[in-house]
C-alpha cells in the first residue's frame, strides 16, 4: 500500500499545473484548539517499533548490525509488546514490507487484537514545507496513503514531520506546512485517524513555531506528536509542558539534551509523567528507545521505570 514516486510524478502533470496557478483547497471552518478531554488524566503505555530499528528484517533506512544479529518481523514485535504486558504497540511504517497491502495490514490488526494489545499508532516520513509542485503533491499523497494504511491496521494516530525552510522564510515554510496539514487532516477525518506533527527539527525544532503551526491549522484531527527528546532548548521540560495540551500522542525518549549541553542526560521520568498528567493528557505514551545501549536489555528496564512512574 505504498505509492511509487516515479509513477506518481508522471501522472500528476495537470495537478502540478493547477497548484502552480495557486489553486487552493477550501479550508475547514473550525479553528484548532486543544482537544477537549473529560475526566482525569489517563496514560496507556506503548512501545515504538523504532526502538528496535536495527533488528527488523525490513527497513527503509540503513541498519547497524552484524550478519549474526537477531532479526524480527513486525509480528514478532507485536508479540514482544504483548509479552511485556503493554497497552499498545506503535508500528512504525519504516519496518513494514513496502509492498504490504490492505490484507497484510488487517492481519497485523488481528495479531494485535488476539494478543490483547492495541495498535497505538504508526509513523511516516515526509516533508510538508516543499514549494508547490509535483514533489510536494507526492509528499501529501504519500501521507494520505498512510492515513488509509493506519485505518486498515486499526491505528488511531499517524506521526508526520514538517520539514525545513527549504530556502524560504520561516513564515513561508509554516504556511506551506499548515496548508498540507489541513489537506491531510481533511482526509484523516474521513478515516478516523489523528495526525500528530512531531517536534522533529526544521521549522518545529522549538515549541513556539510548533504551537503556531498547530494553532493555525484548522482541523480537529491534527495535533502534536510530542517527542520528549527532540527539544534542545533552554527549558526542555517547560517546552514539553506547553505542548502537552495539544498532544495527540507522546513518544518518550530516555535522554534529553538542553541547549548548550555537551552531552545528553537521562530523562527524569517521574517529572515527565507528572507534567503529562498535569497537562490533562489522556492517551498513549510510547517509549521510543534511541540510546546507545542494547535495546533487548535496556527497553525492559525502561518499561519497568515507566510502569512505576505511571502507577
Amino acid at each position: 500500500m505504498n505509492l511509487n514516486k516515479r509513477d506518481f510524478l508522471k501522472s500528476t502533470g495537470t495537478l502540478t499545473a493547477a497548484t502552480g496557478l495557486g489553486l487552493a483547497l477550501p479550508l475547514p471552518l473550525a479553528a484548532a484548539s486543544p482537544p477537549t478531554r473529560k475526566g482525569s488524566p489517563r496514560i496507556n503505555l506503548s512501545l515504538a517499533a523504532y526502538s528496535f530499528r536495527d533488528f527488523f528484517k525490513t527497513a527503509t533506512h540503513s541498519q547497524k548490525r552484524t550478519p549474526n544479529t537477531r532479526t524480527i518481523s513486525m509480528e514478532d514485535f507485536i508479540d514482544y509488546c504483548a509479552d511485556q504486558e503493554l497497552d499498545g504497540a506503535e508500528l512504525t511504517s519504516y519496518y513494514l514490507d513496502p509492498k504490504i497491502d490492505s490484507e497484510g495490514l488487517i492481519e497485523l490488526k488481528r495479531r494485535a487484537f488476539l494478543r490483547g494489545i492495541a495498535v497505538s499508532g504508526t509513523a511516516v516520513g515526509n516533508k510538508f514545507t516543499l514549494p508547490k509542485g509535483a514533489e510536494r503533491d507526492f509528499q501529501i499523497a504519500h501521507v494520505k496513503q498512510w492515513i488509509d494504511n493506519a485505518s486498515y491496521m486499526g491505528a488511531p494516530h499517524l506521526r508526520v514531520f514538517a520539514g525545513g525552510t527549504q530556502g524560504q522564510t520561516l513564515k513561508q515554510a509554516q504556511k506551506l506546512c499548515i496548508e498540507a496539514l489541513e489537506e491531510v487532516g481533511e482526509h484523516a477525518a474521513k478515516r478516523g485517524v489523528f495526525i500528530g506533527i512531531e517536534n522533529h527539527g526544521g521549522i518545529v525544532a522549538e515549541a513556539n513555531s510548533l504551537l503556531e503551526i498547530v494553532k493555525a491549522t484548522r482541523s480537529d484531527w491534527v495535533g502534536i506528536n510530542l517527542d520528549t527528546g527532540n527539544f534542545h532548548t533552554d527549558d526542555v521540560y517547560g517546552d514539553i509542558e506547553r505542548c502537552v495540551p495539544y498532544a495527540v500522542n507522546v513518544q518518550l525518549k530516555v535522554e534529553i539534551r538542553p541547549r548548550g549541553a555537551k552531552k545528553k542526560t537521562e530523562t527524569d521520568v517521574k517529572r515527565l509523567i507528572r507534567i503529562i498528567r498535569e497537562g490533562g493528557y489522556q492517551g498513549f505514551v510510547a517509549l521510543e528507545y534511541e540510546a546507545s545501549a542494547d535495546p533487548w536489555i535496556a527497553v525492559p528496564k525502561w518499561l519497568n521505570k515507566l510502569k512505576e512512574a505511571i502507577g
